[in-house]
């Protein structure tokens, strides 16, 4: 996956919304205004930062190299996944898409159905 994927596939989602709080270097994904994921689509290491549970975000760290522990964030609840090649690309658009899902199951229900979310039952 390269940036322009990334960005791409973190755009995609129904309210997603690039933003620029950090500085123009480093993307911030929002969705209801919280944020779900962020990366400097610049940057040599290409890198993106995703919300997960804690128990899931321990495990993916414990079985993939390229997880690690939420850099700059609150490490319990965040991994940063190194896009270096080792893990498919699936697995790193499920990481965003879960985080995406996690953060919008917070919002306040009017929100979650103008969004046009499917993750209740």
């Amino acid at each position: 996956m390269n940036a322009a994927e990334l960005r791409d596939h973190c755009v995609s989602f129904a309210g997603a919304e690039e933003t620029f709080p950090f500085g123009l270097r480093t993307s911030v994904f929002k969705v209801g205004g919280k944020m779900f994921a962020l990366c400097q689509l610049g940057a040599d290491s290409l890198r993106v930062s995703v919300k997960c549970e804690p128990a899931l975000a321990q495990a993916l760290r414990d079985a993939h190299a390229a997880v690690i522990p939420g850099y700059h964030l609150n490490k319990r609840h965040w991994n940063t996944v190194i896009l270096d090649g080792s893990l498919p690309d699936e697995t790193v658009r499920d990481m965003i898409e879960d985080s995406y899902d996690l953060v919008v199951s917070k919002l306040p229900r009017a929100q979650r159905r103008a969004l046009g979310w499917q993750g209740e039952v």
